[in-house]
C-alpha cells in the first residue's frame, strides 16, 4: 500500500453512533472476488433511495461532500461483523481519514472505533482518529455552520487542524506500530519481508529434520 500523505480535505460529517459494517458495506455487495468497486456501495441502504437514484438528504451525496476526503462520525465506528470490505468501501469511496469520539471511561468506555474495524484500517492505509467527545462535536459545529469546512491531517506530528475564521489544531494518539505503518506504507507483507535476510538465514541454517 502506499505510504500515508498528510493532506487537507473537506470534513464530511455523518453524526450517528454504532455504524456497523453492513450499513457501511451491506452483505450483498461482498461476493465480487476483486479487492476493487466497492465505493460506489458505500453506505448503500442510506445513500440511495428505493429506485437507486441518490438520495438528496444523505450528507454524501450532494455537494461538497461528494469529495470529502474526512469522514467524521459518532462513537463505536464499524461495529459488526469483521468484513475488511467495509474499509476497501470507505477508501474507494475517497477518504483517507475518519474521525470518531471516545466515550465514558473504564469500563463504561466506548471506543471510537471497534477494534477489528481499527486493525483492518491500518493494514490498507486508513487512518482512524480517536478524539474526544467534546472535539468531535466542536467539529460537527463548524460543518454545520460552513458545509465545504477543510482540516488538514497531519500523521507525523499527530495533530488535525480544523480550518475556519481561526484554526485549531486538536492533537490524537496512535499506536508507535500503526504510526509506522501508515507512515512507511507497508502492509503485513511487507512488514515480513523488512526481514527478509534473517528468514534466509534461518532457513539456510537450521536443521533439515526441523519443521
Amino acid at each position: 500500500m502506499d505510504p500515508f500523505q498528510n493532506f487537507r480535505g473537506v470534513i464530511a460529517p455523518l453524526d450517528r453512533s454504532n455504524i456497523d459494517t453492513d450499513q457501511i458495506i451491506p452483505k450483498q455487495f461482498l461476493k465480487s472476488v476483486k479487492r476493487t468497486g466497492f465505493g460506489e456501495s458505500l453506505f448503500f441502504d442510506w445513500r440511495y433511495l428505493a429506485d437507486s437514484n441518490p438520495d438528496p438528504d444523505f450528507v454524501l451525496c450532494h455537494d461538497p461532500f461528494q469529495h470529502a476526503e474526512i469522514l467524521v462520525v459518532g462513537n463505536n465506528f464499524g461495529c459488526g461483523s469483521s468484513r475488511e470490505h467495509a474499509v476497501w468501501a470507505v477508501l474507494q469511496f475517497g477518504f483517507k481519514c475518519v474521525i470518531a469520539p471516545a466515550r465514558g471511561n473504564g469500563h463504561d468506555r466506548v471506543p471510537g472505533f471497534a477494534d477489528i474495524f481499527s486493525n483492518n484500517s491500518v493494514k490498507n492505509g486508513l487512518l482512524t482518529i480517536e478524539l474526544s467527545e467534546a472535539e468531535v462535536n466542536s467539529i460537527f459545529e463548524t460543518v454545520a455552520g460552513s458545509p465545504g469546512a477543510e482540516a488538514s491531517v497531519d500523521l507525523a506530528s499527530q495533530t488535525v487542524t480544523i480550518h475556519g475564521t481561526s484554526d485549531r489544531v486538536l492533537s490524537f494518539e496512535i499506536d508507535g506500530a500503526s504510526k509506522e505503518t501508515l507512515l512507511k506504507g507497508l502492509d503485513e507483507i511487507a512488514l515480513t519481508l523488512q526481514s527478509e535476510a534473517e528468514i534466509a538465514a534461518f532457513e539456510q541454517n537450521h536443521e533439515t529434520y526441523l519443521p
